[in-house]
């Protein structure tokens, strides 16, 4: 929640919320496919981009890519280890900094999603057009969209067995092409590889691995992907899917690379597009048939990526959703307990994308770049604000500071290299970022925003010497109703310092001014002696806060927490607590 605050649930929803024993959790091979189909379809383009901007130095530029991506496991699994909530980047700055700068992030995170979900739909439909070229490219694209945004409405464990499917047929395909490679090697030798060495590389060694380093951090898009659905995930599941992803892109992109480069000419490679590399190493290697076997492969794998989109973007949205960043209605739960207005909404914006670049992936480039690349930054930026104003918060895993910042500058070099490389890029990015961030913006300040609509029409009522409109008092009613949502802090002791945190928390983070602190005894005698005292010095110093003190005798459990969440009608996404420093018996 805030700074020194943390949510009581990772299981709130509007409605009742269940218990995670009562929710199908993904195996570690279910979530790594979800995920694990977004990063591995980076191997179709990746590899010919790192030899394009890096020649013979690209097998370099991705290994230091995937040594840069084993630095942000330990920063992934700390964040999530100590705050297992859905949300990505979002989660970690909601609880360590303002709602506002995570609900940007968040806004980041979802451009990211979008983009993949156009981008892998879109060129999955240019691969099906190889093998058919009448296929019409467009209007298959956006049936692919509505495929899978049944498939998620259906719910994540069905979209599990389609991604686990895609998935296994993906690695074994891959697998298949560098033995093929490695065989085509052992027999023909090395001489395309001696040529290539022997190759100028532009600008030099160190253009060669800065550029072909930049471009290469496309190859770990969807990394983050998992830290967005971690509470539909079994318990310790998530860190397992880190290693996965990142042991997939440290053996295939570089191995790849390594073996186009012995196998295809670098004229030859810069003559097509990135994403006809494999199917053309296929064919020199094997011979029609395999390229045709990639190609099914890659419109396979580039459908599983469409897949990890709507399953992240339904996690990240439902949490911004329960946080009130965006509107309830999109909480509303179909009969397979599933937010279809989340999906459905996710869908139409995807398609009017689609619609209106006309099917030009390209102009997308811009919005996934900076937005995944971004992403990753603030996340590493979280990592160091949970160590700072979280230290006492158990967690699994610590990342080193210097490994942080080592990530963090590694991405940022990178955001700023691909910047460089296409700077019409941020244009692009920002003709996307800022409608989404004015939606957030407009939900984050409604209540401004509706008291002024109100004075407008006080106004205007008043210079006709009208009485104030229905529509007036349909505001008024709607503001009031925001107000009047209730927090719920719980407390174990009369510290007055963590109290007033909690106070100022909900000043500058929430529109309602009504608290409920909350203390839970085994015994009415074990209530702190101070507790009652020190708020009523708080409701002195805030007379704008509706402060309410409640003992309960029982024991603090998430029984408990759901109990009272149904008995006040309060979501649990509502109710936090102060850090537990490990002395509480609950993740």
């Amino acid at each position: 929640m805030s700074a020194n605050l943390t949510p009581t649930s990772p299981e709130a929803n509007t409605d009742a919320a269940k218990t995670p024993a009562h929710r199908p959790r993904l195996s570690e091979l279910a979530a790594t496919a979800i995920c694990g189909n977004d990063i591995t379809s980076s191997c179709l383009y990746v590899s010919a981009l790192a030899i394009l901007y890096a020649g013979v130095w690209a097998p370099v530029a991705l290994l230091l890519v995937g040594g840069m991506l084993y630095l942000f496991r330990s920063i992934y699994g700390e964040v999530v280890g100590a705050l297992p909530l859905n949300g990505g980047a979002y989660n970690a700055l909601l609880n360590t900094t303002s709602k506002f700068r995570a609900s940007m992030a968040a806004c980041l995170t979802i451009l990211s999603y979008m983009a993949t979900a156009v981008i892998s739909a879109t060129v999955a439909m240019h691969y099906v057009a190889v093998l058919w070229p009448s296929w019409p490219v467009i209007p298959m694209t956006v049936v692919l969209l509505a495929i899978f945004t049944g498939l998620t409405i259906l719910g994540i464990a069905e979209s599990a067995m389609v991604a686990i499917g895609i998935f296994v047929f993906h690695i074994f395909t891959l697998t298949c092409l560098v033995a093929a490679g490695g065989w085509y090697v052992i027999t023909h030798g090395l001489a395309t590889l001696s040529l290539n060495i022997h190759t100028p590389t532009p600008g030099g060694f160190a253009a060669a691995i800065f550029f072909g380093f930049c471009v290469s951090l496309l190859g770990i898009s969807g990394f983050e992907s998992s830290a967005n659905f971690v509470e539909e995930q079994a318990p310790g599941v998530f860190p397992k899917t880190l290693r996965n992803m990142w042991l997939a892109v440290m053996v295939f992109n570089p191995l790849i690379a390594l073996l186009a480069l012995c196998v295809l000419p670098l004229g030859e490679i810069a003559s097509h597009d990135e994403a006809a590399m494999l199917a053309n190493m296929g064919t020199v290697t094997s011979g029609h048939w395999m390229a045709t076997w990639i190609s099914v492969n890659a419109v396979l794998v580039l459908s599983g990526a469409v897949l990890t989109s709507f399953v992240g973007v339904n996690g990240l949205v439902g949490r911004m959703t329960l946080d009130r960043c965006l509107p309830q209605l999109l909480l509303k739960k179909n009969r397979r307990g599933t937010t279809h207005r989340i999906t459905i909404a996710f869908f139409i914006l995807s398609v009017s994308v689609l619609l209106i670049t006309k099917g030009d992936w390209r102009a997308l480039a811009g919005v996934y770049t900076i937005s995944f690349l971004a992403v990753m930054a603030l996340f590493g930026g979280g990592n160091l604000l949970l160590k700072i104003k979280r230290a006492a918060l158990p967690r699994p895993v610590r990342a080193s500071w210097i490994s942080v910042l080592v990530a963090i500058s590694a991405v940022v070099i990178g955001l700023l290299g691909n910047a460089r490389l296409n700077p019409t890029f941020l244009i692009v990015f920002l003709q996307y970022f800022i409608p989404t961030a004015l939606v957030v913006i407009v939900m984050l300040e409604r209540i401004v925003i509706l008291k002024a609509i109100m004075f407008a029409l006080a106004r205007i009522s008043a210079f006709f010497s009208r009485p104030p409109s229905g529509l007036t008092w349909l505001i008024r009613e709607t503001i009031q109703e925001i107000v009047d949502q209730q927090m719920v802090f719980f407390t174990r002791g009369d510290n007055l310092a963590n109290l007033n945190r909690a106070i100022l928390y909900v000043l500058k983070n929430e529109h309602t001014k009504r608290i409920k602190v909350v203390t839970v005894v085994q015994d009415p005698s074990q209530c702190p002696g101070n507790l009652k005292d020190n708020l009523a010095v708080l409701d002195e110093i805030y007379p704008e806060m509706d402060i309410e003190f409640v003992v309960i005798t029982d024991k603090f459990s998430p029984d408990l927490i759901t109990e009272l969440s149904k008995k006040w009608e309060i979501p649990t996404n509502f109710m936090f607590i102060g850090s537990p420093a490990g002395k509480l018996p609950y993740d």
